[in-house]
């Protein structure tokens, strides 16, 4: 009977236990109690290791090969483990010994009982993991070791060795599909760790690699694979090839801290050869300055040819009859983008052919300006403002974006989010631009009139009993334009010369000091004698660095640093990331649009005609006429919104020096979920919040400089500007405006 059931505890059949670890009926009333407990214990973990073994052998013909190793793994575990003590009990009973012959004559059953105890939770875990693993058709890479860890995380010391066995089986398999990945960038045809995009797999990848892995292997990845499918004359070289290899070999995703190090170690590797052989500086340096051209509106010229084509579509557009000629689509911007570049020096820039308009809401028909009155805010209106003001639908007429096609190997350090960033910054500067535009056209429209009027009326503005009316009229329409004109020309300065040039200069002095850090660094290299000199200079060029990475190293993880920095600067300098000026912004454009509007319905002038109907009042009485009233009340309504916006905006730029900037770290959306084990990172995160209280300061120092400007004449900062809201027509022109 004692073999008979080491047999039954090897997976053989009996008759004592003909289904399950049920004892034969014929055979109960044989045993005694405690003899029939044991039988049924040692039946239990017998009927449990069968079927373990036969779901192994159910899913060993599986095609996921990580499956099979799974299997491969559990059959060996179970033929060392416990295969090997059944042979070894077998052992000791032919052998006699005194722990399990009693006397030397007979085998209790306690004593088998008591050796096999020790897997009764092991079988038991199994057996329900193999169940788990037979009810889903498939089990992806990251799922399975998940799964595996997860269960491995108890207190029974066998259950959790063999469940972390299992589990390391299983990443070694992946191992090697990441060795192929990260080292020669191929995927496999079966269960790849990511697309042919290379996108990554989530349900390939184990959620015990952190998200910064994840973009350092997709990043790793995607550029080795490029670098072959498009056949470089320069590839990656075989001897770093094969020191990644063997770093990879030496860690599991399991150990998140020594994962996370190797793979950092291959990313700065492979940067530093992409760098190197791929994407110069010179690429670099030309990618920042077109997106400065086009997008911060750096080439003047271009810009201005560009808005003035834009408005001439509009225009054609609105005076076309009905038909298909009267929707502007995008073939009809990129059009304008090329009529805009002849003549300028734009004309001949290959990076020209990157640029894109895109319409979001599909062809449109453009419509007559809004001749209708804003809401105009005031300062405690404008508090409750929390939602971002969008300046994209200014230009146009509709909301329009601009793009800027990026390939490899610009995508290595532009992300999406830069380029949408670079998408909100032209869309206010060109909406900026385009009122400062439409101004200036504007003034120049009343100018013309007034000249040619003067030919006929002398010094005075014609008429008999409404000169004084006409008067006041044209000199408050004058004041408005040139108060919008003058807010106008202080904003764009303050934005070209105080933001973008500076911001954009600053990024150029550290992008160089980088290169000379890395070439001194090299040169360093080469002449080991020389090292003290090269590490001051490295510490002079790290001094002025934005502070977002103590790396000497000119890799891309550094690049994208600075670049993102760059921009959020630009951001916070520009009042883009506070809603209230924003949306205070955003109604003076709107108040400017509308009286551009009106100045060009009324034929150029805000005087209407002397002899034309309503000019003068009906049945020759001596009063001012219909037209002379209307057009006063307009343009004083237009008059006193625009001087409130102003006194508005004035205020809330005041509060925003007393207040912290929205000025956020260029880092975090690189360097967010890495973990750097060591005491610099300490030194690292000190730098970069010295340097962002540094670039606060600075940004604080350009708000004070605008604010400067705008209160050069005390306009704001005089008690009685409130007081010109309503008598404005008893002041002089020069009284009004603060110059008398």
């Amino acid at each position: 009977m004692i073999a008979e059931i080491l047999l039954v505890l090897t997976g053989h059949s009996s008759s004592l236990f003909p289904e399950d670890s049920n004892i034969h009926p014929d055979f109960v009333p044989l045993l005694h109690p405690g003899e029939r407990q044991c039988l049924e214990s040692l039946g239990l973990i017998a009927f449990r290791y069968r079927t373990i073994k036969a779901a192994c052998s159910r899913l060993s013909q599986s095609p996921s090969r990580y499956i099979c190793a799974f299997c491969s793994k559990l059959n060996e575990i179970l033929k060392d483990e416990y295969e090997s003590l059944v042979v070894e009990t077998e052992a000791k009973i032919l052998n006699r010994d005194d722990d399990y012959v009693g006397q030397g004559s007979f085998v209790p059953l306690s004593a088998i009982r008591a050796t096999f105890a020790e897997w009764d939770n092991p079988l038991a875990a199994l057996e329900f993991l193999m169940s788990r693993l037979e009810e889903a058709p498939s089990w992806p890479a990251g799922s399975l070791v998940d799964l595996l860890l997860a269960r491995s995380e108890t207190g029974i010391h066998r259950v959790s060795s063999i469940m972390s066995r299992l589990a390391e089986a299983v990443q070694r398999i992946w191992r090697t599909q990441l060795q192929a990945f990260v080292v020669h960038g191929s995927l496999s045809s079966n269960e790849p760790l990511a697309t042919s995009d290379y996108v990554l797999d989530d349900n390939a990848i184990p959620s015990c690699v952190s998200g910064s892995a994840r973009e350092s292997i997709a990043y790793i990845g995607r550029a080795i694979g490029t670098v072959k499918a498009l056949k470089w004359h320069n590839q990656i070289p075989s001897s770093l090839s094969l020191n990644h290899s063997r770093l990879l070999d030496t860690v599991l995703p399991q150990d998140q801290h020594a994962f996370e190090r190797v793979i950092a170690q291959i990313r700065a590797d492979i940067s530093e050869w992409l760098w190197s052989n791929v994407l110069t500086m010179h690429d670099v340096e030309d990618a920042v300055d077109s997106l400065a051209n086009y997008f911060l509106l750096q080439n003047g010229e271009f810009s201005l040819s560009l808005i003035r084509e834009i408005d001439r579509l509009k225009q054609s557009r609105l005076t076309a009859r009905s038909g298909p000629s009267t929707i502007i689509r995008e073939q009809d911007l990129h059009l304008a983008l090329l009529r805009a570049s002849l003549g300028t020096t734009a004309q001949y820039d290959p990076n020209l052919s990157r640029l894109r308009f895109q319409l979001p809401t599909g062809p449109v028909r453009p419509l007559l300006p809004s001749y209708a009155e804003h809401s105009v805010p005031t300062l405690s209106s404008s508090r409750n403002v929390t939602e971002q003001t969008r300046f994209d639908d200014i230009l146009l007429g509709t909301p329009l974006k601009m793009t800027y096609g990026i390939s490899w190997p610009l995508d290595l350090f532009l992300h999406t989010s830069d380029l949408t960033t670079y998408a909100d910054l032209f869309s206010f500067l060109s909406s900026l631009r385009h009122v400062h535009t439409r101004i200036h056209t504007c003034w120049t429209s009343l100018s013309n009139a007034q000249r040619a009027r003067r030919r006929w009326t002398g010094l005075d503005e014609g008429g008999t009993a409404d000169l004084e009316a006409r008067k006041e009229l044209l000199r408050c329409g004058w004041g408005v334009v040139r108060l919008m004109g003058w807010f106008m020309d202080v904003l764009l300065g303050y934005m070209m010369i105080d933001v973008v040039e500076t911001e954009f200069q600053r990024l150029k002095a550290l992008l160089k000091s980088k290169e000379t850090t890395a070439r001194s660094r090299s040169s360093s290299m080469l002449h080991p004698s020389s090292s003290v000199a090269s590490q001051n200079i490295t510490a002079s060029a790290s001094k002025d660095s934005i502070g977002s990475t103590s790396s000497q190293n000119l890799d891309f993880t550094t690049l994208r640093i600075l670049h993102t920095t760059y921009l959020e600067h630009l951001l916070s300098a520009s009042l883009l990331t506070q809603p209230a000026l924003t949306a205070t912004i955003r109604s003076i454009f709107e108040v400017c649009e509308q009286f551009m509007g009106l100045v060009e319905r009324w034929g150029g002038d805000v005087l209407p005609a002397l002899l034309i109907e309503g000019s003068i009042a009906g049945g020759g009485s001596d009063s001012v006429g219909r037209l002379v009233k209307e057009r006063q009340e307009i343009v004083k309504d237009i008059d006193q919104n625009i001087k409130i916006l102003l006194e508005t905006f004035y205020e809330q730029l005041s509060t925003t020096t007393s207040q912290p900037l929205n000025v956020g770290d260029g880092s975090k959306s690189i360097l967010m979920n890495a973990t750097v084990a060591n005491f610099s990172s300490v030194l690292l995160n000190t730098s970069r919040a010295k340097s962002r209280v540094e670039r606060d300061g600075d940004t604080r120092r350009h708000i004070e400089r605008l604010l400067l400007r705008l209160d050069f004449n005390r306009m704001f900062s005089k008690p009685g500007f409130g007081e010109v809201l309503g008598p404005a027509e008893s002041m002089g022109i020069l009284k009004e405006g603060g110059l008398a």
